[in-house]
């Protein structure tokens, strides 16, 4: 069962002239990752060739995965996000009653950012799984930082990702996708 499914089951339930060379050309602004299946534990996604975070694109596709995990199983969840967010530290009691307060009834958003997942379909996504990441002309604005963008299929407007970097790695620095999204069709009473 992938972890979608077990989503539906639970809820049946219940660039700066510094930067410029960072992002040399249009086909680097974006970048597409394909995933077989998302992973659900920290093992799982540190199997994945992204798990370099060589890039913020890398990071930011797997902090979207960590979020669909989180929604699905808060243990998991707090663990890859954990790993993502590097020297940063471990999530603050703070960070995870935000994460409770916004997927509470909502645990979709996270999916959301995956292609074919939409307001009709209850925001299930293609699969495989992709997800695709990219960058405007605000993105790399301070050098160390990426704010990179998300597309959800229920938002009239892209969702940031903010990571940082050290060294030649990426991490999670602050994320700004579980925010409100148009209502799948099943809890949409005028759909």
């Amino acid at each position: 069962m992938g972890l979608f499914d077990r989503l539906q089951q639970n809820t049946n339930q219940q660039a700066t002239p510094q930067n410029a060379g960072q992002i040399a050309s249009a086909e680097e602004k974006r970048q597409t990752f394909t995933f077989a299946e998302l992973p659900e534990t920290l093992q799982q996604m540190q199997a994945l060739p992204e798990i370099s975070l060589d890039s913020p694109y890398k990071t930011a596709a797997l902090a979207v995965c960590a979020f669909c995990v989180y929604a699905v199983d808060k243990e998991s969840g707090e663990q890859m996000l954990n790993f993502l967010r590097g020297p940063k530290g471990p999530l603050s009691p703070y960070d995870k009653q935000f994460f409770k307060d916004r997927l509470m009834d909502q645990q979709y958003v996270p999916f959301s950012y995956f292609e074919g997942a939409k307001p009709a379909n209850d925001y299930r996504p293609d699969e495989p799984y992709r997800i695709t990441v990219f960058a405007d002309s605000y993105s790399f604005q301070n050098e160390g930082y990426a704010k990179l963008n998300v597309t959800s299929g229920g938002a009239d407007s892209p969702r940031q990702i903010m990571l940082r970097s050290k060294g030649n790695q990426w991490f999670l620095w602050e994320q700004f996708i579980l925010v409100g999204i148009r209502k799948p069709a099943s809890k949409d009473p005028w759909a």
